[in-house]
This record gives structure tokens, C-alpha cells and sequence, in this order.
């Protein structure tokens, strides 16, 4: 079991830990020791026991903040995932239906005697042309 040296608010001091787990344990250590910096530089020099408890419980109020966090998020992505399924389960909206406005009768005559008429010039400016 490989021992390490870990430095926290200036004190050294040796750990064990399991193979491999070095690089985390150097990790937990910075932050523990990024606290006691903290401590040490608001109030000064303390007794060891008292830094380390006081570093400890401002991690330990920094990951119940982070948990919270999580917790909060975590709601957030279920409503969101609960409404995709909602959207996902909806049948498929019905297209609107477009009225057409019904042209009335009196339009369509008139517009019938006007096509008659257009037919009716065009024949005799066809006519014209040929006999000329």
C-alpha cells in the first residue's frame, strides 16, 4: 500500500491509500488544503485538530450546496423529459381546414360570357388576318 505525503494549511502529513489512488488522493488533499488557506488567512494560526475540522466543514457546506444544485437540475430534467414524452405521445396535430369562399353563380355567368366573347374577337381577328 503505496504511502503519500500530503501538505494541508502548511503541515505535512502521511497517508496510506490503495494503489493507483494517489492522483486522487493528492486531489482531495489541495482541496482540503485550499480551505485550511482560507482559514489560516482570515484567523491565523490554529490548532491542527480545529483546521482541519474547520476546512472540512466548509467542503463539506460547499458539496451539500453542490448536492442541492444537482437536486435542483435534476427536477428540472425529468419535467423536461416528462413533457418530451407527453409530446412524443400526443397524436399529430390535424391540419386547419381552409375554407373556400364558394364564388357565386352571377361571377361564374359573367365570367363564362366574357370567355365567349374573348373566343368570339379572336375567330374574326383570325379570320382578318388570313383574308388579308
Amino acid at each position: 500500500m503505496p504511502e503519500v505525503t500530503i501538505y494541508i494549511g502548511g503541515r505535512g502529513f502521511d497517508v496510506s491509500c490503495q494503489e493507483g489512488e494517489e492522483s486522487y488522493l493528492h486531489s482531495a488533499a489541495k482541496m482540503l488544503d485550499d480551505e485550511a488557506r482560507v482559514l489560516s488567512d482570515q484567523i491565523g494560526r490554529m490548532p491542527e485538530a480545529r483546521m482541519l475540522l474547520m476546512a472540512g466543514l466548509m467542503l463539506a457546506d460547499k458539496t451539500a450546496a453542490v448536492e442541492d444544485r444537482i437536486r435542483e437540475v435534476e427536477a428540472q430534467l425529468a419535467e423536461r423529459e416528462a413533457e418530451l414524452a407527453a409530446l412524443r405521445a400526443a397524436p399529430a396535430p390535424q391540419p386547419e381546414r381552409v375554407e373556400v369562399p364558394v364564388v357565386p353563380a352571377s361571377v361564374t355567368e359573367t365570367l363564362a360570357e366574357l370567355a365567349a366573347r374573348a373566343e368570339a374577337l379572336a375567330g374574326e381577328i383570325e379570320e382578318k388576318a388570313a383574308t388579308e
